[in-house]
């Protein structure tokens, strides 16, 4: 028997009256550069989701890589890149591994027995150009598509990833970024955008009065998607 090595993650499970109950859903939801799966966890009590929504939380821990932007310094990271003007240019060996170790996570649930169209994934900065890649990336044609992306004050690694992609058209994407974010700028939330509208995607775009960070109206809009994605 094969065992396949996942990443570690924390996991919530749904509940109802206080009790935990079978999840019918899934969000996978990829962190930030030198954060942990912790770090998102405490925002699912304050998304009051639809009771019909048996969402289980999946929050992936990164692996440790020296990352060079930071002098070589190891931390928690979904790839190593450097800072080209305004782009960023990511280690691409770095880049594929990890895509392939969320759809790994995706396939976890499907074997869980979550449809494909009851799985978002979500993403925060290197979170979320993960969450581009796998989103894109996944074979929606022979698994089936997925429920939707969420794209928070990040951008996109790899355009080719968007304009060889196979994922429907009508593809649920809301994109998140802060108009005064100063460590991925809005200008590279608005250029995926903007890519994604060039390769006939209609993404959602809401932008907030805060940095490089969620708030509480983005996490009242983000309950919003979710709940419209795995609506009857």
């Amino acid at each position: 028997m094969t065992f396949m090595n996942y990443l570690p993650c924390i996991e919530i499970e749904p509940t109802k009256n206080g009790g935990t109950v079978n999840a019918n859903a899934s969000v996978i939801w990829l962190h930030g550069l030198g954060a942990t799966g912790d770090d998102f966890a405490p925002i699912v009590p304050q998304l009051k989701l639809d009771d019909s929504a048996a969402v289980r939380f999946v929050f992936p821990h990164a692996p440790t890589r020296p990352i060079t932007i930071n002098g070589g310094m190891a931390m928690p990271a979904w790839y190593d890149f450097v800072i080209n003007g305004v782009d960023r240019d990511v280690n691409t060996d770095d880049l594929a591994q990890t895509t392939q170790s969320i759809m790994d996570l995706i396939q976890r649930e499907l074997d869980r027995g979550i449809t494909s169209d009851r799985i978002i994934i979500a993403g925060f900065s290197q979170g979320g150009a993960i969450a581009y890649q796998v989103a894109m990336k996944w074979q929606a044609d022979a698994l089936g598509p997925l429920a939707g992306l969420m794209a928070m004050s990040t951008y996109v690694a790899d355009e080719s990833v968007i304009e060889q992609s196979q994922m429907p058209k009508a593809f649920p994407i809301h994109i998140y970024h802060g108009r005064h974010d100063q460590v991925v700028p809005e200008s590279l939330g608005l250029k995926a955008k903007d890519l994604l509208h060039a390769n006939g995607y209609a993404p959602a775009y809401s932008e907030y009065e805060m940095e490089h960070s969620v708030c509480i109206t983005q996490i009242r809009d983000i309950a919003v998607f979710i709940n419209h994605c795995l609506s009857d």
